[in-house]
C-alpha cells in the first residue's frame, strides 16, 4: 500500500493522487517522499507522459503538512552527527521537488521538459503548499473553506522544504511576509489575489482545468530560472528591496523581542538566499532550518503545541464515560464571563438559557453575542442568517424554571462562597439529577463551593481565562468528590465550544494562577527593591512572554489583586510569604491607581485608555537603586517564580500530566511559548543546573525559590521530565 498512486489517461496526462492511508487528511512522511520522487522519475522517464496533475484523493482538502510528529523527532534519527544528517536528508527533499520544478527540462537552454501541475480540491497547508509551489502552475477550487498558507512559524519552525525560497521568488519579500512570517492562511480566493496560487476554478472542473492547460504546450520555466530574472519589490542590494529588508528585521525583533529562533533563522535565510541564485538559496534555507531543528526549542514547541494539545483536545485523560456532548447549558450570571461563555457556546450550536437577577441584565448579556456576530459580519466573517441562528438559541431570562432539561449548568456569578451557594441550591431545585454543576472560579476551592451541592458528585470547577472568545485554554478543576461523569461532561463541553482543556485536582489557586501570581509577584517585588519598572517588563518581553508583570496586573486591576492578597492573607496566617508585594499593592490601591480600567495605575494612561510611560510615583516611593541587576538575573527571578509553583503542582498531584502542565502555561497566560512550557524549560536547561540555580536564588532571595524535592531527586538522577513523566517513559 502506497499513499501516492498514479493513473495515465489516453490523451497521455498523468494524475498523481496524493491519499494518507488511515487518515482524514493528507500528511506527508519520510516514505511519502520517497513514493512521490519513484512516480514523478516514472512519469518524467515514459514517451508517453505528456504532462503531470498532482492532486489528491481526500474531498475537500489537499493536504495538511508534514506528519509533525516526524519533525519533533527528526533530529534523534538523524544519527550521530544530527546537523550533518538533517541538512543531507533536506536537500534530498530539496532535490525531488527541484525535479518536479525542473521537469526534465535542459539545465542550459530551458527547453524540453513535462508541465506538472497542481490540482488543489482545497485545504494546502505546510508542505501541501511547498509541492505545489514546485510545480508550473497551481489550481484550487473554489472552495470558500479551504486554508491555503504556511503556518510553521506557529509552532516553531518555518518552511524549510523549499517555500521559503519559492515564495520570496514568487511574490517578493514583502508579499510572502505576512504567510511566512505570520502564518498567515488565506481562501483560495485571497490565496489567488496574493499571487499564492495561479487559477482558482469550480470543484468539479478542477482537473479538466488542470489537464487542458498540461496540453496547452505552455511555458513551464519559472521567473527564478529565467535568463534576467528580478525579485518583486527588489533583491537587499536595491534601493526598494534594501528598505524592505530593514523593516522586516525590525517588525520581526519588535515582535518576538529575540525570543523566537524560528522568526530570525527564516528572516536570515530569505535575506541570505536573495542575494544568490535559487540552487544556492535553497542550500541556505535548508542550513538555517537545521538550525532551527537543532535548537530545542523547535522540538519543544512542535512536542507542546500541536501533538500534546492535540492528544487533550481529543481526550487524552477524558474518563471512560458515556458521550456527554451537551445539548442545553445553563449560564448563570450575565456579567462579562457569564456573556463570553454564552457567545462561545451558542456560537457551537448549543442552545443556552443565560440567566441574571434582572431582565435588562440578561438581555444586556446576550447583546453581547449580537454585537460580536455584528463585528463579525462587518469584517466579512458572518453572514446576518448566522447571527440570527445564533441569537435564536439564547434564551435570556430571571426565570430558573427555564433551565428544566439542561444537562450542564455554568455557574458565573460574583466571587462571594455565599452567594454561589445560594445560586447552586436554587438551581438543583429545579435541574434534574443527572444534570452537571459547574462553577466557573479563579481562586475558590471546588470542594468548599460544592459543600452546598445535594450532589458534590456531579459538581466541578469549569474556569474560563477572559475574554472567553479569544483565550484558548479552559482549565477544569476537580473536586474532592467531583465523579467521572462530571469531568467526561466538562470535557465534551469544552471539545465543543473548540478550545483546549487541562484537568488538574482541587488546590489553592489552581493551577494556572498558582503560576501566574508568582510571576506578578516577582515583578512588584522587585519594584520595591528599586528595579527599573522598564528591565522588569522588557525582561519578560525577551523571553517571549506576551506582556510583563508590571503591565499584566494593570490589565488584570490592581483592586483585584489586593482582593486575592487579603483573602490568601487571611487563609494562610502566618504561612503567608508576601507582605513586601502586598505593601506595594495596598498602597497603589489607597492611591486610587487601579490600573488600565481607572487610568492610573503602574503606569500612566490618555484620555482614551491608551497606555503611556511608567507612572513617576513608583521612583519617588521607591527610588531606583543605583547598580541595577543584570537582565538574565530579572529574567531567572520570573522564570523560576513561575516554573517552581508548576513543579510543586506535579508534586502535590494538582497535575496529573505535565503536558497539561505545559500546553496550559502557554494557551493560559502566554508562558514564553518558544520553551514549549515550563517542564520542557526545565528540560532544555536541565534539571542539574535548575537545581543548582535555585539554591543560588534562594540564598540570594529567600524560600521561595527553594528547590523542590521532586526536582532535588531528578536532579540528582539527571532525569529529565518528559523522560521521567512522558507518555512515552509511562508506557514504557
Amino acid at each position: 500500500m502506497t499513499d501516492f498512486t498514479m493513473k495515465t489517461d489516453a490523451d497521455g496526462v498523468a494524475t498523481i493522487t496524493w491519499d494518507t492511508i488511515g487518515k482524514s487528511m493528507n500528511v506527508m512522511n519520510q516514505q511519502g517522499f520517497h513514493d512521490l520522487d519513484a512516480l514523478i522519475d516514472q512519469a518524467l522517464a515514459d514517451d508517453a507522459i505528456k504532462g503531470v496533475i498532482i492532486t489528491s484523493g481526500k474531498e475537500g482538502s489537499f493536504a495538511g503538512g508534514m506528519d509533525l510528529n516526524i519533525i519533533a523527532k527528526m533530529k534523534e534519527s538523524a544519527g550521530d552527527n544530527p546537523a550533518k544528517g538533517l541538512f543531507e536528508g533536506l536537500m534530498q527533499t530539496h532535490a525531488m521537488l527541484r525535479k518536479i520544478e525542473r521537469a526534465g527540462m535542459d539545465p542550459k537552454t530551458n527547453k524540453g521538459g513535462k508541465p506538472i501541475a497542481a490540482a488543489l480540491p482545497g485545504t494546502a497547508l505546510g508542505i501541501g503548499l511547498e509541492i505545489p509551489l514546485a510545480c508550473h502552475r497551481i489550481f484550487a477550487a473554489d472552495n470558500a473553506h479551504a486554508k491555503i498558507g504556511l503556518p510553521e512559524i506557529m509552532v516553531g519552525i518555518f518552511p524549510g522544504m523549499g517555500g521559503t525560497t519559492r515564495l520570496v521568488r514568487k511574490l517578493g519579500a514583502m508579499g510572502a511576509s505576512p504567510l511566512l512570517l505570520e502564518g498567515k492562511l488565506n481562501n483560495p480566493a485571497k490565496a489567488k489575489s496574493a499571487g499564492v496560487v495561479d487559477e482558482v476554478v469550480p470543484a468539479d472542473e478542477l482537473l479538466a482545468a488542470a489537464k487542458a492547460w498540461v496540453l496547452s504546450n505552455p511555458d513551464i520555466v519559472k521567473p527564478w530560472d529565467a535568463k534576467g530574472y528580478k525579485m518583486p519589490g527588489g533583491a537587499p542590494y536595491h534601493p526598494a528591496g534594501f528598505m524592505t529588508f530593514v523593516g522586516a528585521s525590525a517588525m520581526v525583533n519588535g515582535k518576538t523581542q529575540g525570543a523566537f529562533p524560528a522568526a530570525k533563522a527564516l528572516l536570515s535565510a530569505v535575506y541570505e538566499g536573495a542575494l544568490v541564485p535559487f540552487d544556492t538559496a535553497i542550500k541556505i534555507e535548508a542550513r538555517w532550518f537545521t538550525n532551527v531543528l537543532m535548537n530545542p526549542s523547535s522540538s519543544a514547541m512542535i512536542r507542546s503545541l500541536f501533538i500534546n494539545k492535540e492528544a487533550l483536545e481529543k481526550g487524552a485523560n477524558r474518563p471512560d464515560a458515556p458521550d456527554q456532548t451537551v445539548k442545553k447549558l445553563g449560564v448563570m450570571g450575565a456579567g462579562m464571563m457569564g456573556a463570553g461563555i454564552t457567545l462561545v457556546s451558542a456560537m457551537a450550536g448549543i442552545e443556552v438559557v443565560l440567566i441574571d437577577q434582572k431582565q435588562e441584565a440578561a438581555e444586556r448579556g446576550k447583546s453581547y453575542t449580537a454585537d460580536y456576530l455584528d463585528k463579525g459580519i462587518k469584517r466579512g466573517k458572518g453572514t446576518p442568517e448566522k447571527k440570527e441562528a445564533t441569537l435564536a438559541r439564547i434564551t435570556a431570562t430571571t426565570d430558573y424554571s427555564a433551565l428544566k432539561g439542561c444537562d450542564l449548568i455554568i455557574e458565573a456569578v460574583f466571587e462571594d462562597p455565599a452567594i454561589k451557594a445560594e445560586v447552586t441550591k436554587a438551581v438543583e431545585a429545579v435541574v434534574g439529577e443527572d444534570c452537571i454543576f459547574a462553577t466557573n472560579t479563579s481562586t475558590l476551592p471546588i470542594s468548599d463551593l460544592a459543600k452546598a451541592s445535594a450532589r458534590p458528585e456531579k459538581f466541578i470547577g469549569i474556569h474560563f481565562f477572559s475574554p472567553v472568545e479569544k483565550m484558548l485554554l479552559v482549565e477544569i478543576i476537580k473536586g474532592r468528590k467531583t465523579g467521572d461523569v462530571a469531568v467526561a461532561k466538562a470535557l465534551d463541553y469544552v471539545r465543543q465550544i473548540r478550545k483546549t482543556p487541562i484537568v488538574v485536582n482541587d488546590a489553592r489557586f489552581f493551577y494556572a494562577n498558582r503560576c501566574i501570581i508568582p510571576y506578578i509577584n516577582e515583578g512588584i517585588r522587585m519594584v520595591a527593591e528599586g528595579v527599573a519598572p522598564a528591565l522588569i517588563d522588557n525582561a519578560a518581553r525577551q523571553l517571549g512572554f506576551p506582556v510583563g508583570p508590571l503591565q499584566l496586573v494593570d490589565e488584570t486591576s490592581i483592586d483585584l489583586g489586593a482582593k486575592i492578597a487579603r483573602a490568601t492573607r487571611a487563609a494562610m496566617g502566618d504561612e503567608y510569604p508576601d507582605d513586601a508585594v502586598d505593601e506595594v499593592i495596598f498602597w497603589m490601591e489607597g492611591e486610587g491607581r487601579l490600573g488600565r480600567k481607572s487610568g492610573a495605575g503602574f503606569f500612566d494612561y490618555d484620555d482614551t485608555g491608551k497606555r503611556q510611560l511608567y507612572w513617576d510615583g513608583l521612583q519617588a516611593r521607591y527610588p531606583r537603586a543605583k547598580d541595577q541587576p543584570d537582565l538574565h538575573e530579572v529574567q531567572h527571578r520570573l522564570m523560576f517564580a513561575q516554573v517552581l509553583e508548576a513543579v510543586r503542582a506535579l508534586e502535590e498531584g494538582v497535575l496529573e500530566d505535565i503536558r497539561e502542565g505545559d500546553v496550559g502555561a502557554i494557551l493560559g497566560w502566554g508562558f514564553a511559548p518558544w520553551s514549549g512550557g515550563p517542564f520542557s524549560w526545565l528540560d532544555i536547561i536541565g534539571t542539574p543546573y535548575a537545581a543548582e540555580r535555585c539554591d543560588q536564588l534562594t540564598k540570594t532571595y529567600g524560600a521561595r525559590f527553594a528547590t523542590p524535592d521532586l526536582l532535588r531527586e531528578m536532579a540528582a538522577k539527571n532525569q529529565s521530565f518528559y523522560g521521567r513523566f512522558g507518555q512515552e517513559a509511562t508506557a514504557a
